[in-house]
């Protein structure tokens, strides 16, 4: 593959989608291709699966849930996200695999190794050149999500417990694997953050082809 795929996680209220939609913006200012894209709804079908995993009425079972955003993950991965990498396109993605080990492995406490091991199969292992953390105490992601008057969905009406899980989750994955995690300070301003993630991803850009532009 000769595209560059770029992951962005987080708590819920953390920045990451606002992240996300300026860098692309940016980068296709300096003349890359570019697809944005989430997860669970990427595609049609994915759209399905985050009505069922996000908006249902009720309990869904934790293995049920982790089952489902993996088969949101093997289709968004198969039909988007690859042949938009084979051709040479950058791919920033609204949540990844790494989502659901903190999400359904330390939030619903099910086995972090079966939860990855379930979306490695359903994606062959794809995994990002990049993952970007935007790390947040939940109780400054949960203000930041009452500011806006927003509707609360399933993950988001949990408790502050819940969001403190996923948050030890994701630290520890970024420590465990510092190659691929890029860990940004989600209280900085967004143009702050926004010139840290500029930097880096071209950076990636320019010792993968030679390509990139001025941050």
């Amino acid at each position: 593959m000769t595209g560059l795929y770029v992951t962005f996680e987080g708590l819920d209220g953390s920045g990451k989608t606002t992240q996300l939609e300026r860098l692309a913006a940016w980068l296709r200012d300096v003349g890359h291709t570019v697809v944005a894209t989430r997860e669970p709804g990427g595609t049609e079908v994915g759209q399905l699966v985050r009505d069922i995993v996000l908006h249902h009425r009720g309990d869904i079972a934790p293995r049920a849930e982790a089952l489902l955003f993996a088969a949101d993950r093997a289709h968004h991965i198969a039909t988007k996200v690859r042949p938009a990498l084979e051709r040479g396109e950058v791919v920033l993605q609204d949540r990844y695999i790494d989502s659901s080990v903190a999400f359904q492995g330390g939030g619903r406490v099910l086995d972090p190794g079966e939860v990855r091991g379930l979306s490695e199969w359903a994606t062959e292992g794809l995994y990002p050149e990049l993952t970007v953390l935007l790390d947040l105490d939940p109780a400054v992601a949960r203000g930041r999500i009452d500011a806006a008057q927003k509707v609360f969905d399933r993950i988001e009406a949990e408790a502050v417990e819940f969001n403190q899980r996923i948050r030890a989750a994701y630290l520890a994955m970024a420590e465990a694997h510092p190659e691929r995690w890029l860990v940004l300070d989600a209280t900085r301003t967004p143009d702050e953050l926004q010139a840290q993630l500029r930097e880096h991803v071209a950076g990636l850009l320019t010792s993968r082809d030679g390509v990139g532009g001025a941050a």
